[in-house]
């Protein structure tokens, strides 16, 4: 890694205060943790149709990106973030998404794999070609009897709550570790504290 590469960490979520706090936009509240600890005190600003904030994590130079295009569309603004700043999927994007396959209050980081049914992953799937860059997926439980498009876009129960908070931190040290160290070293020192297993 060399500090003249741009890290871009992208939170998936739907924009609207509607949506503060529900299931589909922990991806933003991950983004907006980062951003309390990592880049305390910088500017929020907006562009590629999202919300950023550039900073550094340690020697990095790193990009906090909320995209306001609604989940289904978010491919778009993550290309165009990548094109102007000529960062390599394959090692520079780390994107933050729910996951309804994985328990609430766990967490999995891994490179690659499949969209899992996600309509953001998917998306940027379409705008990239491929699957080949890192993803960090919160688990927020299965829908159950509850149309997924409700559950996801409901919030969290009382008894959820108490079990996101230990992952949305878990999730924000994954990131420091993943902008410094990269993907391999991010997952093995955190999949295991994430409790899951790994899945395609």
């Amino acid at each position: 890694m060399t500090a003249n590469t741009m890290k871009l960490i992208v939170g998936l979520g739907n924009p609207g205060s509607k949506y503060n706090g529900t299931r589909h936009n922990v991806g933003f509240d991950v983004i907006d943790r980062i951003a309390s600890t990592l880049a305390m005190g910088e500017p929020a600003t907006t562009k590629f149709d999202s919300v950023i904030i550039e900073t550094r994590c340690n020697s990095e130079k790193t990009l906090l990106m909320k995209p306001q295009t609604f989940m289904n569309r978010s491919g778009l603004p993550v290309k165009e973030a990548m094109t102007f700043y000529k960062a390599d999927p394959a090692t520079d994007l780390l994107v933050i998404v729910d996951d309804i396959h994985l328990p609430c209050g766990t967490f999995r980081l891994r490179q690659g794999g499949s969209a899992g049914g996600h309509n953001g992953l998917s998306n940027i799937n379409n705008h990239f070609g491929n699957m080949n860059w890192s993803r960090l997926r919160i688990g927020v439980d299965e829908s159950g009897i509850i149309p997924q498009a409700d559950y996801v876009l409901g919030r969290f129960t009382p008894e959820q709550l108490e079990c996101i908070e230990p992952a949305l931190t878990g999730a924000v040290n994954a990131v420091s570790i993943w902008i410094t160290e990269g993907i391999d070293e991010a997952m093995n020192k955190c999949n295991e504290s994430g409790k899951t297993e790994t899945r395609n």
